[in-house]
């Protein structure tokens, strides 16, 4: 069962990125770097957890939904979404290989699938909420969500870095739309609300179409078409 479950929490990262790396048509990203994104991701998990963890502790208490925000919005979306923006920055900013938009998109991509896939593995075996339902929950809905948070921000860092006059406006918003966007999903669901676990399914509906219309508009403009 151990094995099972560890495979079925590690597939659809897989997949999520196979399915990235053959997005990226007219010019692929050298499979070096795309590695050292996806160890990367995986990496800051633990400053990640730490940091979460720190700014939990100051949670005053403001019931189920206050708290659901409060975890939702600064210990996962902030730290999580922090810390793949600063890794996204290092990895590429300066790296020759970023020679298109839609590479911003695409290493932003694999650094959330490498946290994702971690994550996904401590949620899938964790012997009080993992197991099977856990497994075939998040492959589903969690871990694709990472990577379209992962292409908000990847899209934002990319016109960034191609549209100068813009620079800090797109950077600005690289940074903190995926992580409202990732307290929104949470809060959602952490909250206990019926209306907003009724509007989760149209919201998450809207951030995939969204993800597939940055997708598309940075792979039009590629110079290498």
């Amino acid at each position: 069962m151990f094995g099972t479950l560890t495979a079925l929490a590690i597939a659809p990262v897989l997949i999520c990125l196979f399915y990235m790396y053959i997005r990226d048509k007219y010019e692929k990203e050298p499979w070096g770097l795309l590695v050292v994104g996806v160890i990367t991701g995986a990496v800051i998990v633990a400053p990640i957890m730490r940091t979460a963890g720190f700014v939990t502790s100051f949670m005053p208490p403001m019931g189920q939904f206050g708290e659901a925000a409060f975890t939702s919005f600064l210990s996962a979306g902030l730290t999580e979404e922090g810390f793949k923006f600063i890794a996204l920055y290092f990895l590429i900013w300066h790296n020759q290989n970023m020679n298109e938009k839609l590479d911003g998109i695409v290493y932003a991509v694999f650094i959330s699938l490498g946290f994702a896939g971690v994550e996904n593995v401590l949620y899938v075996l964790h012997p009080a909420m993992g197991g099977m339902a856990t497994a075939l929950g998040r492959a589903v809905v969690s871990v694709p969500a990472h990577g379209l948070f992962g292409v908000i921000m990847g899209y934002h860092f990319a016109m960034a870095k191609f549209e100068p006059a813009r620079r800090k406006r797109h950077l600005a918003l690289g940074f903190f739309m995926p992580l409202i966007v990732h307290g929104i999903y949470n809060t959602m669901l952490l909250s206990g609300q019926t209306f907003l676990l009724i509007a989760f399914a149209p919201f998450l509906a809207a951030l995939w179409l969204d993800g597939f219309r940055k997708i598309k508009k940075h792979l039009a403009a590629s110079p290498f078409k």
